[in-house]
């Protein structure tokens, strides 16, 4: 069955209005204007309330794609690049960091908070101090905060530094600790830890469309993901296991990612899967990825 899940408990996240290419969004207590390509539809509020109540507004720069989204920030005065927000959950309680980037992103991606919850809820179903679970791609690190939370040792994988810098920040802000930190290809680290025998009970990939290695390793994601999988099939404990994709690209849905998991980990049973979306204050869906993910328990 095909799920429609939202951060509906993310206090500090709203997304105010959507439409014409553009989402408002509340990160905290300030509120930003961005590009969204599939916001296609009219804005609710006008474009002068717009700009009256964002605090800052992304605008690209000509010629940018899907694949290289840069622009700049337009800030008003009392605007900072950074600042924190938090996510609570059962006794998870988690803090980040965020920041103004130059491709639009702010360090966080608040329809991931479902998620979160269903990977802290899996590790302590689990109840067991030595689950062993690798983040792929894994940005700022709000799926590795959560696993952590529940007790899991996790392994987070990112290629770019600053970005596995930042969520080491974001882990010592939730006042978490031992993370084991990779700088590295998810290509390479996988076939390593294959020849290596290590194992793992769970898996969480979040792949780009496009990407580079910390050596200028390509990354394409129709190419690409369906062999990475194969791999991680050999690294994983099928008896106590968990594996959870998402996808973000525009035009792949949540059918190809059930799809993949079906043909690579064929012990699986029940996966589930749906599209990830956040509401705007008018109840529209704004769909912003689809995800599969199944767990695999036997006792």
């Amino acid at each position: 069955m095909l799920q429609t899940i939202s951060p509906y408990n993310f206090t500090d996240y709203e997304l105010i209005d959507s439409g014409r290419y553009y989402k408002l969004e509340r990160f905290g207590k300030y509120i930003l204007s961005r590009p969204e390509p599939q916001a296609i539809w009219d804005r609710t509020l006008s474009d002068e309330d717009w700009e009256r109540i964002a605090n800052a507004k992304f605008v690209l720069k000509k010629g940018s794609s899907e694949k290289h989204e840069r622009g700049e920030w337009i800030l008003k005065k009392g605007m900072p690049n950074q600042w924190y927000i938090s996510y609570k959950y059962k006794e998870m309680e988690i803090k980040m960091r965020l920041g103004l980037t130059a491709f639009k992103h702010v360090g966080v991606f608040p329809e991931q908070a479902d998620n979160w919850n269903y990977l802290y809820d899996t590790v302590k179903e689990l109840n067991n101090d030595k689950i062993s679970v690798i983040n792929l791609f894994a940005y700022t690190g709000g799926a590795s905060l959560s696993l952590k939370s529940a007790g899991a040792n996790v392994t987070h994988l990112d290629s770019v530094r600053q970005v596995v810098n930042w969520a080491k920040e974001n882990m010592e802000a939730s006042k978490l600790k031992d993370i084991r930190w990779i700088v590295d290809d998810a290509v390479k680290f996988i076939k390593r830890e294959v020849n290596r025998g290590n194992k793992y009970n769970g898996i969480i990939l979040d792949p780009p469309a496009y990407g580079r290695g910390p050596e200028g390793e390509k990354w394409i994601l129709e190419t690409d993901l369906n062999e990475l999988l194969k791999m991680c099939a050999k690294i994983i404990i099928p008896e106590k296991s968990f594996v959870l994709l998402n996808l973000y690209s525009m035009g792949y849905s949540a059918h190809i990612a059930e799809n993949l998991l079906k043909s690579v980990f064929n012990f699986a049973k029940n996966i589930e899967k749906g599209e990830l979306v956040v509401c705007d204050r008018s109840a529209r869906q704004l769909p912003l990825g689809v995800f599969a993910r199944f767990k695999n328990f036997i006792s």
